[in-house]
């Protein structure tokens, strides 16, 4: 999918705009704080139903105001829409001018991936960054996966209580083998996606860090001794569990770690090849979700000239021009989009100050 017509009401700093946006590049222009990361976030927003920015709802809508939309219409001529009211907590999504309740009514029709300056956390915010960032792809990618976590989530819950409140017995036996089998099956869905992940990626390094390729790795850490069965594991840490209060192997633990010659990549690249790093990933993901999804993909970049010289970004617009998905990019100004324009003027772009957005000409 691709957003040919984007708009927002009472969302940060923005001003009310309409924005006509082009099929595949849209650059933004603007100084620190004029408003182009609200703009990816509101985009970011109608994928996700949060902000990339803040967890306080509350602080996404402009000062004055109590509640926020963002509405857009699509390639195929496809309304979407939500509404956040902070005063009630409530949200309203809209598809077509039907309501619906959930989220992912939206995410199945909106595939939103992001890279900000905030990105390298998926290095060294530990392993719930990188959970998040395959879990996203897994949403898109294996269409069971999304239910499948809800009722992990459930019976996770159900055997955690158990461990807290010292129930043995039939009970706790009982969760802890619905909880064996659905681990294992996660298990098996997430070792399959990172195969497919690191098949992929191999294509993206040869453009963006085409020296290191070879050398860098991504291994699966599924939540418990791959070597054991589960259910082995988890009765021979029985009384450490109960100690803990909580379950201490199972698909809620698992991990990725990515490495250059064997040490994590944080250790051995440069900032800006950890940039090239995260975008080839990013890429990888993209690609991925196009293969199988209902849907084109939408890359957000905010503040691309960050980390990356001259060089770098000749490397990314060879990725952009192979990639089949909507593209915005933010930058602080023209110089540090420089080479990525494309010289045919195949795209659009705006200028953005004090939250006010404006179209350039080419």
């Amino acid at each position: 999918m691709s957003i040919v017509k984007l708009t927002t009401n009472n969302f940060r700093n923005l001003d009310n705009a309409t924005l006509i946006l082009h099929p595949d590049l849209n650059f933004f222009i603007g100084e620190n704080g004029s408003g182009k990361s609200s703009l990816l976030e509101s985009i970011f927003f109608l994928g996700h139903g949060k902000s990339f920015r803040t967890s306080k709802t509350e602080n996404v809508v402009q000062f004055d105001q109590t509640n926020f939309v963002v509405s857009a219409l699509n390639c195929d001529n496809k309304r979407f829409g939500l509404l956040r009211d902070t005063r009630t907590g409530s949200t309203e999504i809209k598809i077509d001018g039907v309501k619906h309740s959930k989220f992912s009514e939206l995410a199945q029709n909106i595939a939103v991936q992001i890279i900000t300056p905030e990105s390298f956390k998926l290095f060294f915010g530990g392993p719930r960054e990188r959970r998040r960032f395959v879990d996203l792809g897994m949403f898109h990618v294996k269409h069971n996966f999304s239910e499948l976590w809800k009722e992990f989530t459930q019976i996770l819950k159900q055997r955690n209580a158990c461990l807290k409140r010292n129930i043995r017995g039939q009970q706790f036996d009982y969760w802890t083998e619905q909880f064996c089998f659905i681990c294992n099956t996660i298990a098996q869905l997430r070792y399959d996606y990172l195969n497919q992940i690191k098949n992929e990626l191999s294509k993206w390094l040869e453009i963006l860090l085409p020296d290191y390729t070879d050398d860098i790795t991504v291994s699966y850490l599924q939540g418990w001794n791959s070597k054991k069965d589960l259910l082995t594991i988890l009765k021979q840490n029985e009384e450490r569990e109960f100690e803990k209060g909580h379950s201490l192997f199972g698909a809620q633990r698992f991990d990725v770690r990515f490495q250059y010659k064997g040490l994590a990549v944080e250790n051995l690249l440069s900032r800006g090849q950890q940039k090239l790093f995260l975008l080839a990933l990013t890429f990888t993901q993209t690609k991925l979700i196009e293969q199988v999804k209902r849907v084109k993909p939408i890359l957000l970049i905010d503040d691309i000239g960050a980390e990356l010289d001259i060089h770098s970004r000749m490397a990314f617009y060879q990725s952009i021009s192979e990639v089949n998905c909507q593209i915005f990019i933010s930058a602080i100004d023209y110089q540090a989009l420089e080479p990525i324009i494309p010289s045919d003027n195949n795209y659009n772009m705006f200028h953005v100050k004090h939250g006010k957005i404006s179209a350039i000409s080419k």
